[in-house]
């Protein structure tokens, strides 16, 4: 009797096992089409990347191995890689903290709860949809060219600007001011925060006595350290990432004097206008080892100024 119920469990457990099993196997087949897509789209060009990187691939003629001498050369030998990683540096230390304060800034000003909301919202989100696209970039040149609408508007004051973009002390500052003006992504996560802040707390703030600045810097921020973590990782890695404006507003050759020669448009040149594609690759991953130092020590420092419900 004992024998024939252990059979009958074993037959059971056998039972359940390939249940699970093919189960397991249909997902493994729903996921095959994005395992594919995973593989020969980016997990297989990171690997090569990685592999040519170490090579003089110059996409003419084979790879041939190289070691590190390409990483050697951009620690010792390369003057335009301190000169673009100087010009993304001050892109992202100026451009991503005006972008997260104007986009808190206008967050706090939807969150008053005012009539036609959805369409501000709309409103200002939309130049985060078009601002990265090469006919924004277009538009941005001409606004800031010699003869352009931001100096028309500048003569009736008996000011005559230069051509801002022609301009090395002012050329990286108008692409700046592009970078701020795509606050929307930022302000529709921001607003999302602050309507998670409890009223409670700023009605017992008023009832003490507590100013709008003091209700701020109290109650507002510390709440929303949170959501400010969130788009500050985020916004540095797409600030280090900046391409396209760089590219169309210097015409690619990130002038003038290489004030707009952003990192990824002196890869982009090293790869696409001298063929030295193994010395790029050798540039994406110094990138991407800086954008990963950057996100880990942010997430290092976290725990000293983001504050949870805890």
């Amino acid at each position: 009797m004992t024998v024939a119920v252990q059979a009958a469990g074993q037959v059971g457990r056998t039972r359940r096992s390939r249940r699970v099993s093919s189960r397991g196997l249909a997902g493994y087949l729903f996921l095959t089409p994005w395992l594919i897509g995973f593989i020969g789209l980016t997990a297989g060009p990171i690997l090569v990347s990685l592999y040519l990187s170490f090579t003089d691939f110059d996409l003419l003629q084979d790879p041939h191995w190289v070691g590190a001498a390409n990483y050697v050369r951009i620690a010792t030998a390369d003057p335009k890689f301190l000169a673009s990683m100087k010009v993304t540096f001050l892109y992202v230390l100026f451009s991503v903290p005006l972008k997260l304060g104007f986009a808190l800034g206008v967050a706090m000003l939807l969150n008053k709860g005012i009539a036609g909301l959805p369409i501000y919202r709309a409103m200002f989100y939309l130049p985060s949809l078009l601002g990265a696209s090469v006919a924004i970039a277009v538009l941005w040149r001409q606004l800031f060219a010699g003869n352009g609408l931001i100096n028309q508007l500048l003569e009736p004051f008996g000011i005559h600007g230069p051509s801002w973009i022609s301009n090395p002390n002012y050329a990286l500052s108008t692409i700046m001011i592009l970078s701020v003006w795509q606050f929307g992504s930022p302000m529709i996560i921001f607003l999302a925060g602050l309507r998670q802040i409890p009223r409670d707390l700023y009605e017992a703030a008023a009832i003490d006595g507590a100013r709008p600045w003091h209700k701020f810097w109290r109650i507002t921020l510390p709440l929303l350290t949170p959501v400010v973590f969130f788009n500050a990782v985020i916004q540095t890695i797409e600030a280090f990432k900046a391409f396209t404006p760089a590219f169309i507003i210097s015409e690619g050759t990130g002038g003038p004097v290489d004030s707009t020669l952003f990192y990824t448009l002196y890869l982009y040149q090293e790869a696409f206008a001298y063929f030295r594609m193994g010395y790029a690759s050798a540039l994406a991953w110094v990138l991407v080892v800086i954008i990963a130092l950057f996100t880990a020590f942010s997430f290092l420092t976290a725990r000293y100024w983001v504050h949870y419900d805890e």
